[in-house]
């Protein structure tokens, strides 16, 4: 099944996963909105691959006040948008025992990185939303992709602000695509497929997440994980995409899926979504 999206919006696209993803949609014809903070490196994504396939849009999506205003003038620039890949996220080592763990710096850091890895995708996706809501209301394609982290779904102690970031990413995803079926179901319109919500989520990749940080390149190869990624997305069959390593933890979420939708079911036999 060819990929159905035309135009994507991908954020944190200058550099590791999202100028990944951002180069793979390009090269399947795909016009991409490629957002992020170093113009300089947008600039250089246009230069390769050209203004008709591309586009730069330079903003950082942690500016949660700038977030509406900027929003409406992509969906005015873009009237064809039909899906957004929310990928930019920062991962930050966190020790709780350090003697700067309650530090003005690292109190400061900690809020930047929740705001970037979940409340600035929150707040993306409910400015986004009503404009795909629309196209999809008009049977056309529209999906908002999340790209959260197997760290979602096992924990490690040394980043354990990313890990939560990532994990209230995830249950972000459960949660939206749930009430957008409902709704999709409620409005009489189960022959379409509504907005779709598509997660992806990654295992440790070698990427400058980490070497940044001063660690050594760890996980799965770049490239593979693309190639695995994409795969995928062009069979569309998943709204969940566990890619390589990250596959071996999807175990430990089978009764919370059952329960979810037990729940779910329950609350809607009661009326009730609260």
């Amino acid at each position: 099944m060819p990929f159905p999206y035309k135009t994507v919006l991908v954020t944190g696209a200058t550099s590791g996963i999202g100028r990944g993803l951002a180069e793979r949609l390009i090269e399947q014809g795909v016009f991409v909105i490629a957002v992020g903070r170093r113009k300089d490196r947008l600039d250089a994504l246009v230069e390769r691959h050209g203004g008709a396939r591309v586009a730069s849009e330079p903003f950082d999506i942690s500016n949660l006040e700038a977030l509406p205003s900027w929003t409406e003038k992509i969906i005015s620039t873009y009237p064809s948008l039909d899906a957004v890949l929310l990928n930019a996220g920062v991962q930050r080592s966190l020790n709780f025992n350090s003697p700067g763990a309650s530090s003005p710096d690292t109190l400061a850091q900690t809020t930047s990185e929740l705001v970037t890895n979940y409340i600035s995708p929150l707040h993306t996706t409910l400015l986004f939303l009503p404009h795909l809501r629309a196209r999809a209301a008009n049977g056309d394609p529209a999906a908002i992709l999340l790209v959260s982290s197997s760290l979602a779904l096992v924990p490690i102690s040394r980043c354990p602000n990313y890990c939560a970031s990532k994990a209230a990413l995830h249950s972000l995803a459960w949660q939206l695509r749930a009430q957008l079926q409902d709704a999709t179901a409620s409005e009489g319109h189960s022959n379409q497929p509504g907005v779709r919500v598509i997660e992806i989520i990654p295992p440790a990749v070698q990427t400058e997440l980490h070497t940044q940080q001063g660690l050594a390149p760890i996980g799965m190869p770049l490239e593979e994980f693309l190639t695995e990624t994409w795969l995928a997305l062009e069979r569309g069959d998943q709204d969940e995409i566990l890619v390589g390593p990250a596959r071996d933890h999807s175990h430990v979420e089978e009764e919370k899926r059952r329960t979810f939708a037990w729940v779910a079911q329950q609350m809607k036999l009661q009326g009730s979504d609260t």
